[in-house]
């Protein structure tokens, strides 16, 4: 982070714009994130979110899909557009003297997208072939319908959609959506790369002044699924998701869950592959991982095995969970801490990653989180702190979802 400066500033429309100078790269990164996410999906019509961010790109302002196209390859940018649960996220990186005109041509992305209707067809059949690309493998489809099951919706509601609502998105919702959701207050851009604040804030008054309104929608929290389910599926093998409450990304103790959920499945030499699949051969693949929003968590869990074991990794699996609380070592705590240095070492190293962060953050904690103090905070934590964590927040009311011929006991 040495010779890194992190700015922030609201423009007059009310978009945030965050600003971390990186003096040795050459290139600039950019991450928009606008409250437009699968959460505010009309009902019956999830997959909206996940249509937007396709269709939004195909043509803008004067310029037709291709001729848009072929200006983000004469300004060598890497473009993404995706959808999440809160966000239609945009972003790109670019030579850093490139990104002033970047940023100009996604004003037209999103303030005048052109939404040609001969374009919706194939924006919908890419929405279906990756939603049938799920249903096609249970590895995916157990935790896409476990997220379904455990958190209330809308917070559960994909990002990718459903097959079943599909029918119902036409190009005039999807353009209603987005009159409604695409707006500035409460959008957040991240910039990252050899750019300052005040280099850059001229060009975003001048592209998005009249760029303006805000998502006025209210999410009201609803029903959650059922803590255990099955999914028939004729096959030898068994697919096991499990999930348990954990903690929002800005608690307090955010990193002791990650770094208790890192000693379960942080690397080969964690506890769920050692005990699991090396120890006792139960499975080809398990593991865990943290899944935190902005004021819930669930810890979701993995397990792929044959169907005759399955039970018995069930049971195995869930030993393992709350077999934690027993005790950590300090050796597990720190080969934590060393994987997260890695990471950390190399996110440094990446604009895209930099931009990325400090929009997400901001969305999280309305505030600038710098590296070091994350370090800090990781290296702060011990096996004691860690181990209060788990013993305050034990793994317990399992949400268990399984797809394969036969239903578990679990």
């Amino acid at each position: 982070m040495t010779g890194h400066q992190i700015q922030q500033a609201t423009l007059s429309n009310g978009l945030t714009v965050l600003v971390e100078t990186m003096p040795a790269v050459q290139s600039a990164a950019f991450s928009l994130l606008i409250p437009a996410g699968s959460a505010f999906d009309p009902v019956g019509q999830n997959g909206i979110a996940n249509a937007l961010a396709d269709w939004i790109t195909r043509g803008a302002g004067s310029m037709s899909s291709r001729e848009l196209l072929s200006a983000f390859d004469r300004l060598g940018i890497q473009a993404h557009e995706s959808s999440s649960l809160h966000h239609l996220a945009i972003g790109g990186s670019c030579l850093a003297g490139n990104l002033p005109a970047a940023l100009k041509l996604y004003g037209d992305v999103i303030k005048r997208p052109q939404f040609n209707e001969e374009d919706f067809e194939a924006v919908m059949a890419g929405v279906e072939q990756s939603l049938l690309g799920i249903e096609d493998d249970p590895r995916q489809k157990v935790m896409f319908e476990l997220i379904r099951r455990c958190f209330p919706t809308p917070w559960g509601q994909p990002a990718e959609g459903t097959l079943a609502d599909l029918e119902r998105i036409t190009p005039d919702s999807v353009r209603t959506q987005f009159q409604r959701c695409v707006r500035p207050k409460g959008a957040i851009l991240g910039i990252a790369g050899n750019v300052t604040l005040e280099e850059i804030l001229p060009v975003l008054e001048e592209t998005y002044h009249d760029w303006t309104g805000a998502n006025e929608i209210s999410l009201k929290t609803g029903d959650r699924g059922a803590y255990r389910d099955h999914i028939d599926h004729e096959s030898t093998q068994t697919h096991i998701g499990v999930a348990y409450p954990a903690v929002a990304y800005g608690a307090e103790n955010y990193y002791h869950a990650w770094a208790a959920v890192n000693i379960l499945s942080g690397g080969m030499s964690c506890r769920l592959f050692t005990e699991v699949r090396e120890k006792r051969g139960l499975c080809y693949s398990v593991y865990a991982t943290l899944n935190s929003l902005k004021d819930q968590g669930q810890v979701l869990c993995y397990a792929g095995t044959t169907t005759e074991r399955a039970q018995e990794t069930l049971d195995v699996l869930l030993n393992e969970l709350k077999r934690l609380g027993d005790g950590i070592e300090e050796a597990e705590l720190n080969r934590c801490k060393a994987r997260a240095k890695s990471s950390l070492i190399m996110a440094q190293e990446s604009t895209g990653g930099r931009a990325g962060s400090l929009a997400r953050n901001w969305f999280y904690l309305n505030r600038i989180v710098t590296l070091d103090e994350v370090r800090s905070k990781i290296e702060a934590l011990t096996t004691e702190s860690v181990l209060e964590y788990i013993k305050s927040h034990p793994a317990q009311d399992f949400t268990i979802l399984t797809i394969g011929e036969k239903s578990l006991v679990g």
